[in-house]
């Protein structure tokens, strides 16, 4: 794992967005932004297996 820091500089400032009293950097904003979309589609999409089972009563 020792060359992934050579691709990606760790030592680097962060970058961070200001919108009035709102100041997040940029890679919390993308994971919260991939938390969401996590989130969304969990609630519309279809577990897995579900229309495949039968119940016999």
């Amino acid at each position: 794992m020792n060359w992934l820091g050579s691709i990606i500089n760790l030592d680097g400032y962060g970058h961070y967005l200001h919108w009035h009293f709102i100041l997040v950097s940029v890679a919390n904003l993308i994971v919260v932004g991939l938390m969401v979309i996590t989130f969304v589609a969990a609630l519309f999409l279809p577990f897995p297996g579900k229309g495949r089972r039968k119940e016999n009563r």
